[in-house]
């Protein structure tokens, strides 16, 4: 897959970039699209790239993936990872932080049980003061960035994620932070960082960094 047509966005100070790339009638796949934009980033050849899509702890597939192949020059290590939401797909990659991807299309209809099962009582509360047409799309951007926190985070305890509250996506300039922590995500949770994506549609996209151990 060629990523020449599509914008890479870098993500702040973290050293890491995120690519958007827009389907058709068809979605693009979205490993090829991951593959594409580490192999640039990395200047390797797509077809060299290792991903390891089971858990380190359990096996299973959730979290990023780890990067097998290609490791940086110094032997580092890659971060890596996609996700997709009807045809748009996100991928974000660097080599000094732990990320995640996260993305969630704005649905208009209201679910308040899916809402408190997946917002904290302060993100409903704002919610509930917005505008009725601009509320779908700032709640997705909460779940967005909850989703790529988790899956930067990968193999943890069951999380409720009501008890976990991000900063308000139409005030904090695109860049979010924990603002309600669980001890899942131990001393460090302040220095985690979560980078909205600006994608086409009613989609909202966000990359979590988080810091190095």
């Amino acid at each position: 897959m060629d990523l020449t047509e599509h914008d890479v966005v870098a993500l702040g100070d973290t050293g890491a970039s995120a690519v958007v790339v827009v389907g058709g009638r068809r979605a693009p796949a979205v490993e090829a699209v991951l593959r594409a934009h580490l192999a640039d980033s990395a200047d390797v050849p797509a077809d060299d790239i290792e991903l390891d899509h089971g858990c380190a702890e359990c096996g299973a597939r959730h979290g990023s993936p780890t990067v097998v192949y290609p490791t940086t020059a110094a032997g580092g290590r890659w971060y890596a990872d996609a996700g997709i939401a009807g045809s748009v797909v996100v991928a974000a990659v660097g080599t000094r932080h732990p990320l995640g991807v996260g993305l969630e299309p704005a649905t208009i209809a209201s679910a308040p049980l899916v809402d408190e099962a997946a917002l904290h009582p302060e993100e409903r509360e704002r919610l509930a003061d917005l505008d009725p047409v601009a509320r779908p799309l700032v709640r997705a951007q909460l779940w967005a960035r909850k989703s790529a926190l988790l899956r930067a985070v990968g193999h943890v305890g069951v999380i409720e994620p009501a008890l976990l509250a991000v900063s308000d996506p139409v005030h904090d300039d695109g860049i979010g932070r924990i603002t309600r922590t669980l001890p899942e995500f131990g001393s460090r949770w302040d220095r985690v960082r979560l980078h909205d994506v600006a994608v086409p549609g009613r989609v909202a996209a966000s990359v979590a960094v988080l810091p190095r151990d």
